[in-house]
């Protein structure tokens, strides 16, 4: 199949859905009122709220929940072929992800941008506002743990790799003393300066990889998982405004403008999906993911069609930024449509790749040995290999198979295949760029939470300024996720993220559905009910299966533990919102707020 038809399929559907569904979620559902004053007025303070104009808020809420996911995920799930992946992500993305966005968005807005687990706590009662702010720290946790082990398996022993995207730290923190302190306001400025310098770092990398430095960056991968955890608690323990901020936004540029440029190439190179539409692994088997397309396929895509990540985003800075509530849909169910496409994108880069040069990256030698000799047939990595100038196979993942994939169509645009290898490093900068902004945010998010819980036990902890508490706080979350990449392996790891986002996505999406049902939404309660109990089956069983499968019989007794654990909070959260459920359709009593 012409990967063409594939991008044409995905744009009509989700520009659709955001037409028409969208308008039925702003008119019917959330009955968005234009002339309600938003807490950004209400409470400004030119810090935390301020108004902000919608197209600019539009790119600070994508850069916020554009993590790896919508990258990763669609590339690992290739192994149950494209057609899976892509109805999902389509499907999933319309009718749950956006939906679970845009219903907390509002619910947020409304509750003067507080958080999850303080909608949960003026919803569900305290009792399950507890739980999920426990349920969050846990599932922050596992989610750094899953992001970050793409990185490490992406940049070991790969001196060009590492110091391109090494080199993206300085530059950040100098673009954010520059805002500052050298030239405040100018951003645009600023921006030029920033992505120069960047690709500057991606062509350099060549110059400095067979050097004393080249030699001083080659790590292998408990190295780099140590590297990267120092890395977690500095950014988690800076001031936001030195690294945070300015990475957030450059990245944001190189999000856009590399999936941008990818989707040319595709138009322009046209490539065929070599993957099948339905492969042998959706029995399971998969050398890279252990089960049955379902429900594993949906936990290992996450992000790219529902991610319960977005729900701390969509109650964190967003809804303080917010001018008006008719910017709401277009942030909140846009957003997520955008990151939709963009997976679709990501899974045709993959899937374009000849099934064994597929698998042969996203495995360990070994376990490429073990597939049926057919599967074993590889075709053109020795070539891409030799372009690239560095052995990519047995790097599992997703983000290696990813960049090989995005080289192999840039290599096939007339006058750019003698740039391979730099096409190769800075399709790894990009999805470095991805994951790293999710890290440092999601660690620093994990600190806010530990902190405040802590100062319930000791008043100090609660101060976000009280350094002790903030090193703390910032070293245990950084710990905490570094433990689990140090010891984990992709196969271990992802579905473990997986599972833990989509089960935080189901609890948002129980604590949206009681949402509207107290404000009169009682008809409507099915638009995040459904999605809500598709979303519960699937998940859960997918991580009874994952500890019944592939944790407690290999002795993974953490593992079996933290997923054990994750559940059964989630369920006793959904047990009281069903009780509670129950009880307001015997009621007519309507909340305005």
């Amino acid at each position: 199949m012409n990967a063409i038809y594939l991008v044409i399929a995905a744009l009509l559907v989700l520009i659709l859905a955001y037409r028409f569904y969208g308008a039925f979620l702003k008119a019917k559902v959330l009955s968005i009122d234009v002339n309600r004053s938003t807490p950004a007025f209400r409470l400004r303070d030119n810090h935390d709220y301020l108004p902000t104009n919608r197209w600019v808020l539009l790119g600070h809420h994508f850069a916020a929940i554009a993590g790896a996911g919508p990258l990763i995920g669609p590339v690992l799930a290739t192994q149950f072929g494209y057609l899976p992946g892509t109805l999902w992500l389509l499907i999933g993305a319309v009718m749950g992800g956006a939906v679970h966005d845009v219903v907390i968005l509002f619910a947020s807005v409304r509750y003067d941008g507080k958080s999850l687990a303080e909608i949960a706590k003026g919803e569900l009662g305290t009792f399950s506002g507890f739980l999920t702010s426990m349920a969050i720290i846990l599932i922050l946790i596992v989610a750094m743990a899953g992001l970050a082990i793409a990185v490490v398996n992406a940049l070991f022993k790969s001196p060009w790799g590492t110091f391109t995207v090494g080199a993206t730290i300085p530059i950040a923190i100098f673009i954010g003393l520059y805002m500052k302190f050298l030239r405040p306001g100018k951003i645009a400025e600023a921006s030029i300066i920033g992505v120069v310098l960047v690709i500057l770092g991606v062509i350099g990398g060549p110059y400095v990889q067979d050097t004393a430095l080249g030699r001083l960056l080659t790590f292998n991968r408990e190295q780099l998982t140590v590297i990267l955890a120092l890395y977690g608690f500095t950014a988690a323990t800076l001031p936001v405004w030195l690294l945070l901020t300015p990475r957030d936004y450059l990245s944001t540029y190189m999000k856009l403008g590399t999936i941008l440029l990818l989707t040319l190439g595709v138009v322009i190179v046209r490539p065929m999906l070599q993957m099948p539409a339905v492969t042998e692994f959706i029995h399971g088997n998969g050398p890279i993911i252990p089960g049955k397309v379902w429900p594993f396929m949906f936990i290992t895509i996450a992000c790219g069609a529902l991610s319960g990540f977005h729900s701390l985003i969509a109650s964190g800075t967003t809804p303080k930024m917010i001018s008006s509530e008719r910017d709401i849909i277009p942030i909140g169910y846009g957003g997520m449509l955008i990151e939709s496409f963009i997976s679709v994108i990501a899974l045709i880069a993959a899937a374009h790749l000849y099934p064994a040069d597929y698998y042969a990256i996203n495995t360990l030698p070994e376990v490429f040995r073990t597939l049926d000799p057919a599967l074993q047939q590889i075709r053109e990595l020795p070539w891409l290999s030799e372009m690239i100038g560095e052995d990519v196979s047995g790097r599992p993942g997703g983000a290696v198979s990813l960049a090989v994939g995005m080289t192999s169509i840039f290599s096939r645009i007339p006058f750019f295949s003698h740039m391979a290898s730099y096409w190769y490093h800075f399709a790894i900068m990009f999805e470095a760029l991805f994951i790293l902004t999710t890290i440092d945010a999601g660690t620093r998010v994990g600190r806010y939470l530990l902190q405040e819980a802590g100062g319930k036990i000791y008043k100090p902890f609660g101060n976000l300024r009280w350094w002790p508490g903030v090193i703390l706080t910032g070293g245990a979350i950084s710990f905490a996720w570094g433990y689990l990449v140090y010891g984990g392996t992709v196969s271990t790891i992802w579905p473990l993220f997986g599972t833990a986002n989509q089960l935080l996505g189901t609890l948002a999406l129980a604590i949206g559905t009681t949402f509207l049902m107290r404000r009169g939404k009682k008809k409507y309660a099915w638009v995040t009910g459904i999605p809500m109990l598709f979303l519960a089956v699937t998940t859960i069983t997918a991580g009874i299966q994952n500890v019944t499968i592939n944790y407690y019989p290999k002795g993974d007794y953490l593992l079996s533990a933290i997923s054990v654990i994750i559940i059964l909070m989630i369920v006793a959260v959904l047990v009281d919102s069903m009780w509670k459920w129950m009880r307001l359709l015997t009621k007519e009593t309507i909340r305005t707020d």
